[in-house]
């Protein structure tokens, strides 16, 4: 590679590096928003986010991001009027982005939402009722990670219409999985909180599903019919059937195994895998076997 490829190349990194920075301090914003209040764990949080981006802090608008933040710490800017300055910041480098994706940018931006949320350690009924509201309001984000997950476990939380304090715990348990924050003592006090709620993953609530090529993996015991017959169905489908989860499986189905809270957790060991493959950038769907054997008995 040429001195001036790999010049262009360093161009276009670090800028859709910083395009991915913004689109989650967007989603963080939002989170922090969600409760009309800010306080200053919140703002401290903000704070620590733009030093774990100082590689991009020459660009603009990081160094504007950086001022503001300090402006509000000194008490020079009400902490409101910060976040909505801030949101302002990413708006306009969004419309004269000309990198932006509307899928990648979104899910970006609901990662950071949840940051946001996650921020003061303190999940309240109306972050969680305007998280489900957002989701509503992105469904064309439905079959993508974390997405479709997201979505499933809201949806089972406000379905009975009250948010249990265990509900909140693992809300906490899932958004650790992909959110690091920057307040180490906060990190650990969630830790804690959540040491005994076990989230690997989740399945999505409405699986849109190809068969034509695509690679599946089944786990765990099915209630419904045995693993051969649904291997065999796959292939009549078009689908191929394997036995391990690599980097190549599209599907994962994953079997009830009798647990009343498997809308909360899935289990095993292909799970585990498939959640970690997942986090490594491949596109891996999780879905329940009952909603995977609606679908089959609707096509065959």
């Amino acid at each position: 590679m040429s001195d001036i490829d790999q010049e262009l190349l360093k161009i276009y990194t670090s800028k859709s590096q910083a395009d991915k920075a913004i689109s989650s301090l967007k989603g963080v914003l939002l989170g922090i928003n969600l409760d009309n209040e800010v306080n200053e764990r919140e703002i401290n949080e903000l704070k620590q986010w733009v030093v774990a981006h100082k590689d991009l802090i020459k660009r603009n608008p990081f160094n504007e991001f950086m001022t503001i933040i300090e402006e509000t710490i000194s008490n020079k800017i009400p902490p409101i009027e910060t976040i909505e300055d801030l949101f302002w910041l990413c708006q306009k480098y969004e419309s004269d982005s000309y990198y932006y994706n509307a899928v990648t940018t979104d899910l970006q931006t609901l990662q950071g939402l949840c940051h946001g949320i996650l921020s003061d350690g303190i999940i309240t009924d109306k972050e969680i009722l305007d998280l489900n509201k957002w989701l509503s309001e992105n469904e064309h984000l439905n079959t993508y990670y974390p997405y479709d997950e997201i979505r499933s476990l809201i949806l089972s939380i406000v379905s009975d219409g009250k948010i249990e304090e265990e509900e909140r715990i693992v809300l906490k348990a899932y958004f650790s999985q992909f959110v690091q924050l920057q307040d180490s003592k906060l990190q650990e006090q969630i830790k804690e909180e959540t040491a005994d709620i076990s989230i690997t993953g989740h399945c999505t609530s409405e699986p849109n599903i190809e068969f034509s090529g695509k690679t599946f993996c089944i786990t765990g015991v099915l209630k419904r019919g045995n693993r051969e017959t649904l291997q065999k169905q796959i292939q009549k489908l078009g689908g191929i059937p394997t036995e391990s989860v690599s980097k190549k499986t599209d599907y994962l189905i994953v079997g009830d195994n009798g647990n009343p809270a498997w809308a909360f957790s899935c289990y095993g060991r292909k799970v585990e895998k498939a959640i970690n493959l997942r986090k490594e950038g491949h596109t891996i769907t999780l879905i329940h076997e009952f909603d995977f054997s609606d679908i089959i008995d609707d096509l065959i």
